[in-house]
């Protein structure tokens, strides 16, 4: 059974940072590719970043480039996205995702999904 688990979210300073992780079981990793997405209220989901699980290259949005970085750990079956930087505009639920093959940066393109954390930037 494929599980993708997130934690990590909570409530920050503008400025400050966050670590969510997400925890993957019931499929292979190597054959897939992981991202997160994230999304505020009255808004779409939108993409953030994404990793290839077995060559453990990157892609980002625009608006997290430079701010955010996507990384695993195969041991513990493990993504992570350490965000720093926060700003308020960061405010969302995060989702980790998974879909076999190649990244994509369309939300329709993956399979898998876990339950969101929320990230809540705020003074």
């Amino acid at each position: 059974q494929v599980q993708l688990v997130e934690s990590g979210g909570g409530l920050v300073q503008p400025g400050g940072s966050l670590r969510l992780s997400c925890s993957a079981s019931g499929f292979i990793l190597n054959y897939h590719a992981l991202a997160w997405f994230r999304q505020a209220p009255g808004r779409e989901r939108e993409f953030v970043g994404t990793i290839a699980w077995s060559h453990g290259l990157t892609d980002y949005a625009d608006s997290v480039k430079g701010r955010f970085t996507i990384f695993q750990d195969n041991d513990k079956n493990t993504m992570y996205l350490q965000m720093n930087t926060l700003e308020p505009e960061d405010t969302a639920v995060y989702y980790c995702a998974a879909k076999p093959g190649t990244w994509a940066i369309d939300v329709k393109r993956y399979t898998y999904w876990g339950q969101g954390t929320q990230v809540t930037v705020s003074s």
